[in-house]
């Protein structure tokens, strides 16, 4: 509660009440000063206007120019990957059709090696090539591909009658097997067999992401209302920023490659600027709106404008700026008056004052109000999230009604020698126990690493002959104290999320617990099926639910028990998490040692 302070009157500076009285004669000096400076301003612009625009449409072509260079570059990079490997004899004597079955295995193993080589080039993510089903034996459907799927490519029949020469395809969306679908572009050419040039291979192709281009273009810095697409020899769009546009045509085409040509689109004077990308014989187009143009323009104009007229307002504003040095003096005393009474007494101190700072006062006292009830709203919001988060997990089991029905079916279990249900029910029961703990919010070590234990042989007799584990604890490590259920979520994941999905190969999962100073470190890895560093990453940024192997209900998850951590020990604690697909995963869990005393 804050306290109940004096109040102490703040009277307004007298030089204020003299700067009140003189308003009409600064604002009578200041037309006369500024209306004449407005008129040559408006002159000024009207002359520079005019050579600022060219200057700045010669400025975007230079701009757009060097981008098609750009593009050009990398185009023709894709384009000597596709030479170097056109002219490779191994690419036509994989090719050829050989009668045994295992020389056409062999032929389609190197004809993928050698694709594959090609895909480590920058700008390269896909090296395909499509031929007849004879030529090879089977395909991966990675690297190696049926002609017949290319009938349905509208730029097939291009490339089809281009003899072998270079096509490149617009943007187009190809969804691969191994990594789903990527919208591409692609440099096509036909294979024909060496020795009889009438007889067609298949065809080649190099993929290229469309976020080169992207890459390049969003570099460029034009006017907001402008737009940048790509246009190929026909007039037809295959690349912009607006996908909705991409395979319509533009306006006629005309006989250059490049300039800069002014016309009218529905009644708005438009200025169009072309640059050469000569690698596919397309053209880089950018559209800018004479009034985006006039606004850019504008822009830089006021600058020069204002640099020029300055010299000529520095007399008649010096006499300004001394009547304004008073009544800045009044002002800055009022106002540190105002701050030395909010840092002393607190915005309690302050009455309500005359004049203008009426409004600063009013606003100063709301602003530390809002702010101290924000940040209290935001703290408890914060609490309560956290609280109900921890009670969500550890109350939704009630113990009394668990127990008293495990131990009935248990007892019956016995009773009719069935010693392997009686045992799992054990487990369970243990399982139980060892997770609520009583209530208490920290548990030993010792007794997390066995309900990590119980949990897996639950587990074990669910799937039989699946999974194995080993848990070690070092008897420093056992003795410490952790969180509790910290580490079941992560073991579950591993098992579930891992192991599980991992067919026809018996799951290994290893938890070792070591003290290293005062720093607790619990590794928990598996080898299962992994996933990709930026999966791996991002599990420790975004709060996800994680489906179960069955597909329902949700696990706590690694951000939860990782903010978890975070929230009780500090910044410099948590999980982390490394892992690849097709060599599992490894979570190293580090917490501040501590013993039991310690936690109270």
């Amino acid at each position: 509660m804050r306290g109940v302070l004096q109040k102490r009157r703040i009277r307004p500076s007298n030089l204020w009440e003299g700067v009140v009285a003189a308003r009409r004669w600064m604002l009578a000096y200041g037309l006369m000063i500024f209306l004449p400076v407005c008129m040559m301003l408006f002159v000024y612009y009207e002359q520079s206007s005019r050579i600022l625009q060219e200057e700045v449409t010669q400025t975007m072509q230079q701009t757009l120019k060097q981008a098609g260079i750009n593009l050009s570059s990398r185009l023709n990079y894709v384009q000597n990957s596709s030479n170097s490997i056109f002219m490779n004899n191994k690419l036509y004597e994989n090719l050829d059709p050989a009668s045994p079955i295992i020389e056409r295995i062999a032929q389609s193993k190197e004809l993928r090696n050698l694709l594959e080589s090609v895909q480590t080039a920058p700008d390269i993510v896909r090296a395909r090539v499509f031929t007849d089903p004879g030529n090879l034996y089977g395909f991966d459907l990675l690297n190696l591909f049926p002609l017949d799927s290319l009938k349905v490519r509208p730029w097939n029949n291009e490339v089809m009658n281009a003899g072998g020469s270079i096509v490149w395809t617009g943007i187009y969306e190809e969804n691969y097997l191994d990594s789903g679908p990527a919208r591409i572009l692609s440099c096509a050419r036909l294979l024909r067999h060496p020795r009889n040039f009438s007889q067609s291979l298949g065809v080649l192709m190099l993929d290229v992401p469309e976020k080169m281009l992207t890459e390049i273009i969003s570099e460029l810095n034009f006017p907001a209302q402008s737009r940048v697409y790509i246009v190929d020899r026909s007039g037809t769009i295959i690349y912009s920023a607006e996908q909705s546009v991409i395979g319509t045509k533009t306006a006629p085409e005309r006989e250059s490659d490049e300039g800069i040509i002014k016309r009218s689109d529905n009644g708005v004077e438009v200025f169009e600027v072309r640059a050469p990308i000569r690698a596919a014989d397309w053209r880089l187009v950018l559209e800018v709106p004479k009034t985006g143009l006039t606004h850019r323009t504008t822009t830089l104009s006021q600058w020069s404008g204002i640099a020029t007229v300055v010299g000529m307002t520095i007399m008649f504003l010096i006499l300004v700026f001394m009547l304004l040095a008073f009544v800045i003096n009044g002002m800055n005393r009022r106002i540190k008056s105002v701050v030395k009474t909010i840092r002393t007494e607190g915005v309690e101190g302050l009455e309500e004052p005359g004049g203008d700072f009426r409004l600063l006062e009013r606003v100063v006292d709301h602003l530390v109000h809002r702010v101290k009830d924000l940040m209290e709203e935001a703290y408890r919001s914060k609490m309560l999230e956290r609280e109900a988060e921890l009670r969500a997990l550890q109350a939704q089991i009630n113990p009394h009604f668990l127990y008293n029905t495990l131990d009935t079916i248990n007892w019956l279990a016995i009773s009719r020698e069935a010693d392997d249900i009686s045992h799992l029910i054990e487990s369970l029961s243990d399982y139980f126990r060892l997770s609520l703990n009583k209530g208490k919010d920290h548990v030993c070590v010792v007794d997390e690493l066995e309900l990590s234990r119980v949990y897996l042989e639950i587990q074990q007799n669910r799937f039989p002959s699946t999974f194995e584990f080993v848990i070690e604890a070092d008897p420093e490590a056992s003795r410490c104290v952790i969180p509790k259920l910290t580490l079941q979520p992560i073991v579950e994941n591993a098992l579930l999320h891992g192991i599980r999905k991992n067919k026809g190969k018996i799951g290994i999962i290893n938890i070792h617990a070591k003290r290293c100073g005062d720093v607790l470190e619990i590794t928990i890895k598996d080898n299962g099926i992994g996933m990709d560093e930026q999966l791996a990453s991002s599990l420790l940024s975004t709060s996800r639910p994680l489906l179960h192997a069955e597909g329902n209900g949700s696990s706590y998850g690694l951000y939860n028990v990782n903010e978890r951590i975070k929230l009780m020990a500090g910044s410099d604690y948590g999980l982390t998490v490394r892992s690849r697909l097709g060599e599992g995963t490894v979570v190293i869990v580090r917490l501040k040692a501590m013993q039991e005393e310690q936690t109270k």
